[in-house]
């Protein structure tokens, strides 16, 4: 298994004095992911909860939404020195009768840490019909005062970033504020995976009940990742993107953004923001 951080030689340049010294950096390593031995796609990731990740990319693709739909999920012998497992290539095999993708869902080319969409056809393959529409999820009202205390909890859970600074992080929490469960990645978007594979493989989709805090911006990707894993309420400490916001206003889902401090943005589903009397137009 890969580790999730590395050391590495720095010189520390701190008011003209010059000191040679180890630094604690976050690993990022590339993952394949096959699908019933074929390759799908290739990821920068932090090493660790790799299966969660390749389950959760297929949830966000819309390939399966019920832990029942995967018979396997196993790491690949490395392909360099035989039979010497590299950890770096994943295969996921369905279940009988569960239907492969269309060779349109392959990504046959390099998917960034920062970016999970790089080589998809066009913005219409992204638009996948979700299993779980968050439109239909019965009343959820979160407060104002309750998501500001968000960003907090999820910031003292963090545990690698303490070490490196450098992992983006995701949190699922209640909707009453529990921290239910946190991932941190190079990656916003396999940070977002993990938490969703996690959770079908634990039986916990969808996520109706649930808020998705990121650490980073809210892309129009995690906005996709939200609506396919059934999240009715995406918050974010940075801004959306308008593609994200304007899936979440197709799509019923509530978008938050600049969340820090008491201060926030809401994009879009604000009905489920419980404003009371205070909100008016600016």
């Amino acid at each position: 298994m890969g580790r999730v951080t590395e050391r590495r030689r720095t010189l520390r340049i701190r008011d003209g004095a010059v000191t040679a010294r180890p630094d604690t950096l976050a690993a990022e390593e590339p993952l394949e992911i096959r699908l019933n031995g074929r390759p799908l796609a290739v990821t920068m990731r932090t090493p660790g909860d790799d299966f969660a990740l390749a389950a959760g990319f297929l949830v966000s693709e819309g390939v399966i939404g019920s832990a029942d739909e995967v018979r396997s999920i196993v790491y690949c012998a490395g392909a360099v020195d035989e039979g010497v497992n590299t950890y770096n290539v994943v295969d996921v095999q369905l279940a009988p009768g569960v239907p492969v993708p269309e060779t349109g869902l392959e990504r046959n080319v390099y998917t960034s840490s920062s970016c999970g969409l790089c080589g998809k056809a066009s913005m219409d393959a992204v638009r996948t019909v979700a299993r779980f529409p968050v439109a239909d999820v019965p009343p959820l009202r979160i407060s104002p005062t309750l998501l500001a205390e968000l960003p907090g909890r999820l910031r003292a859970a963090q545990r690698v970033f303490d070490r490196t600074g450098g992992l983006h992080a995701a949190a699922l929490f209640s909707e009453t504020g529990e921290l239910l469960d946190v991932r941190e990645d190079v990656g916003r978007h396999n940070a977002v995976d993990k938490l969703v594979g996690r959770a079908l493989r634990d039986g916990r989709l969808p996520l109706s009940r649930a808020i998705l805090l990121v650490s980073g911006r809210a892309s129009f990707e995690l906005a996709q990742k939200a609506v396919m894993a059934g999240v009715p309420l995406l918050a974010a400490v940075s801004a959306p993107s308008s593609l994200a916001v304007d899936l979440a206003a197709e799509s019923g889902l509530t978008l938050v953004g600049f969340l820090r401090g008491s201060q926030m943005n809401v994009y879009a589903g604000e009905e489920r923001i419980a404003l009371g009397s205070s909100a008016r137009e600016g």
